[in-house]
């Protein structure tokens, strides 16, 4: 009975530690984001009436911003891999706690 307490606590702090993992990669998603909105405005083309009658360039725009976002996803990517090797093992060794907890939970049935 203890060693099933000590392995559910177990559990629990490793569901924690994934749960602050997952979190830290969406405080990198948000800091990638709000620096691409930030680099919006930048990335419109300068002039505000057509010439010609041409509208400005859509595909233009998109290619500055998806080569902005590479940039900066680039800058952030050793942190990413790293973050998410660690969440993948995570997500392993939870997995792996919960099959030997299901063999304890079904025997005290």
């Amino acid at each position: 009975m203890i060693v099933s307490c000590d392995r559910r606590a177990q559990l629990l702090r490793m569901e924690e530690a994934r749960r602050q993992t997952q979190h830290q990669l969406d405080i990198i998603e948000r800091q990638i984001t709000r620096r691409m909105t930030a680099l919006i405005p930048g990335l419109k083309p300068k002039r505000t009436a057509y010439r010609g009658g041409k509208p400005p360039d859509a595909s233009a725009f998109l290619e500055r911003y998806r080569a902005n976002l590479a940039a900066i996803t680039a800058e952030r990517q050793p942190e990413i891999d790293a973050l998410s090797r660690k969440l993948a093992r995570q997500d392993k060794a939870i997995a792996a706690l919960r099959e030997r907890l299901l063999p304890a939970n079904a025997q005290a049935a």
